[in-house]
């Protein structure tokens, strides 16, 4: 499942959100919508007014939300021979 994150620069719950993710060992992208503007005005225009703003999979919310974090799994390792 891809998640992306989108954040922007000296965000405190954006880095809460990312560091939660990281310490569950889920892997994410992120992107800094002060760095896209674009994708700003799309979250905008989804109805979200907060960042974080979290999309994984089918699931999206905004802000620093540790209960929906916690449902998330982390994708099992391929190894291979």
């Amino acid at each position: 499942m891809l998640i992306v994150i989108y954040t922007r620069n000296n965000c405190v719950q954006c880095h809460a959100t990312k560091k939660a993710m990281e310490s569950r060992g889920l892997d994410f992208e992120m992107v800094n919508v002060d760095l896209q503007p674009d994708q700003a005005d799309s979250l905008r225009a989804q109805g979200f007014r907060q960042l974080p703003v979290v999309v994984a999979g089918e699931t999206s919310w905004s802000g620093f939300r540790p209960d929906m974090i916690n449902r998330l799994r982390p994708e099992p390792q391929v190894v291979s021979a």
